[in-house]
């Protein structure tokens, strides 16, 4: 059967001559497909299955299995390429993507904020921090992990000066209402921080980066959205670990 969707590589390895790839589709979510000679100089595939290669993809599927015949190239995010910074942080977004988006099934949403993630990234219109956190929070709203932010947990209070974030259970606690040993860790969020994270929850997809927090308030952003990811999915990926060991060592343009 002949399929065609929009879609992204999120995944690839090479096998001998060949590809195989992991694609974020618009209607088939994230497939496995088999680019046949991409590996090669002259391949026809070859510029078009590369990891950030967003395509219009001729598929042909046959039981569980998939094979591109063809991908009209839409954007290749080469620029993403010029700079390790963001060269790591795009492939542990693509990561997050691999795991948590839907297997195939319909994944517009998903593939809508992918792209948004990388446009944002390429073009510096904002900070690495902030994408990443809008995209970890965001996509794990979207894959059924939605932290409950409307109040505290206890006495439903909206804000609080000490206001806490349990990344166990993605509830806010008051400094009225006490947390438990069971609950594990707590972070306290001010309010600037608080407002951004329920901004990134419940706002229009078209208002999703229409928001600004600096300093120590984007570190507490950046530390409750990684955190609650992680601690939800239960497994930290390689690509996180080299994110934030060029984080440490500050190489932001060395290129690839």
């Amino acid at each position: 059967m002949q399929i065609s969707s929009d879609g992204i590589v999120v995944r690839e390895r090479s096998v001998d001559d060949d590809r195989i790839l992991q694609i974020l589709t618009r209607d088939y979510g994230v497939i496995t497909a088999y680019a046949r000679g991409a590996k090669k100089p002259r391949g026809k595939l070859t510029s078009t299955t590369e990891l950030f290669c967003y395509c219009r993809f001729q598929i042909f599927k046959n039981k569980d299995r998939y094979t591109i015949d063809s991908a009209d190239l839409e954007e290749s995010f080469f620029q993403l390429r010029q700079e390790i910074m963001k060269l790591s942080l795009a492939s542990y977004i693509a990561d997050l993507f691999s795991e948590l988006a839907p297997k195939e099934e319909e994944a517009g949403e998903y593939l809508r904020l992918l792209l948004n993630c990388l446009h944002m990234l390429k073009t510096g219109r904002r900070t690495p921090g902030q994408i990443k956190a809008i995209c970890e929070l965001r996509l794990m709203t979207m894959a059924g992990y939605m932290p409950d932010l409307v109040g505290c947990r206890g006495c439903g209070a909206f804000e609080d000066e000490k206001m806490g974030f349990l990344v166990k259970t993605g509830e806010l606690v008051c400094s009225a209402c006490e947390a438990s040993p069971e609950d594990g860790q707590i972070v306290f969020v001010p309010l600037g921080v608080l407002a951004a994270m329920r901004h990134i929850l419940y706002c229009d997809f078209e208002k999703l980066f229409s928001f600004n927090v600096a300093g120590e308030g984007m570190n507490i952003l950046g530390l409750i959205a990684e955190q609650y990811l992680l601690c939800q999915i239960q497994k930290r990926p390689k690509s996180l670990d080299f994110y934030e060991s060029l984080q440490t060592t500050g190489s932001m343009a060395d290129p690839v």
